[in-house]
């Protein structure tokens, strides 16, 4: 008699899942701590937690779950089209920006026969969704923790259909310059589509003009969260942004029901709430300077981040990540991304990263 894994997808059993910041219950669970003591830095989370007017839209929402949700988002379309001066055509909404990715696969990658090409030291979803659909994900090398985006041109055959670009990249914080990402766009051939992953593109003081590629009908797709700066990760919504021809082909490949009411109108007001964004990024800067400074000061090597984590090399990363939960604080080893020597430490509070700072101090004597 054959098993279940003689008849599942080869795909599925090769694939090592994506592994997320270790959660605050299970911390507390396992070392037997008061999970309101639980300092947690790994998951690169708003330290303000939610927008006060997005959780106020969504206690509002509740009223309504009998409803099924608006299946086209209009509302939140509508709002994020005027925010940016598009059109809601140009609007495709997702469970988290990670279901955008998996649409662009969906949409633009048959297995076996397309490639996808990004950098080795990007978001692991990229090359994690590339083997679940049994399409060649080929990884550049990184050029100082940095894309390489003329390493990432050459790598482009005519299988490739997908480039992905983290600016700023998840987990180094590194980004790429305006001017040389407006050349990598103008030079990409016409059969490739660019991916533009901009999760963190709110904590950036110069951002590019992104907008325009899209205005300009160009083969590019932004992708963007609610989950950092607005403080909206446990809702998972995020959206894509692109000309008409591509979003609506996502439009297509998406389930009708994808996101629900309550993130709907959560996303919306948070949207909105230019204020706590403003706070949100003052308390990045303040954080991400004062980690830069301290891990100066002690002989540390770190890349200097564009975004809301700083990456820093600190020996055995296993180890010391195991050390900083025993004192209740979590922050993410990069094991995983095949760099065993590194942590990736969020920003928080000021009170958390000078708990974070003291304790690593003390591991590390």
């Amino acid at each position: 008699m054959r098993s279940v894994n003689q008849i599942a997808n080869r795909e599925i059993l090769d694939l090592i899942p994506y592994e997320p910041g270790k959660p605050i219950d299970d911390v507390a669970r396992e070392l037997g701590l008061n999970p309101l003591s639980i300092i947690k830095l790994a998951s690169n989370e708003n330290p303000l937690g939610p927008s006060p007017k997005a959780i106020t839209a969504m206690r509002e929402a509740l009223e309504k779950l009998h409803l099924y949700p608006d299946g086209g988002g209009f509302h939140l379309r509508e709002g994020i089209a005027q925010e940016f001066q598009l059109q809601r055509e140009n609007i495709v909404l997702g469970n988290g920006s990670n279901e955008i990715i998996e649409l662009l696969y969906h949409t633009f990658t048959r297995p076996g026969e397309h490639e996808v090409v990004t950098v080795r030291n990007s978001f692991a979803v990229y090359h994690l969704m590339a083997q679940l659909f049994g399409v060649k994900c080929i990884e550049v090398p990184d050029r100082d923790y940095t894309h390489d985006l003329e390493a990432m041109l050459a790598a482009i055959t005519p299988k490739t259909r997908l480039l992905f670009v983290a600016n700023p990249n998840n987990p180094t914080g590194t980004r790429v310059s305006n001017e040389a990402l407006d050349r990598f766009v103008k030079a990409l051939p016409d059969h490739v589509i660019l991916a533009l992953d901009e999760a963190y593109y709110e904590f950036l003081d110069n951002p590019p003009n992104s907008l325009q590629y899209v205005k300009e009908g160009r083969k590019v797709i932004l992708m963007r969260t609610f989950s950092k700066i607005q403080g909206l990760a446990g809702i998972r919504i995020g959206y894509g942004l692109a000309c008409g021809e591509i979003s609506n082909l996502l439009q297509r490949a998406r389930q009708p029901f994808n996101t629900n009411s309550i993130a709907q109108a959560g996303a919306l007001a948070g949207l909105k709430d230019l204020d706590h964004q403003r706070k949100t990024k003052q308390i990045t800067d303040l954080g991400r300077a004062l980690f830069e400074d301290s891990f100066k000061k002690r002989g540390l090597s770190y890349v200097p981040s564009a975004a809301n984590f700083v990456l820093v090399k600190v020996g055995n990363a296993d180890q010391v990540f195991k050390a900083l939960l025993q004192k209740g604080i979590i922050v993410r080893s990069m094991v995983s991304y095949k760099m065993p020597e590194w942590i990736r430490v969020s920003i928080g509070t000021n009170e958390q990263n000078i708990a974070f700072l003291q304790a690593l101090e003390e591991i590390l004597k």
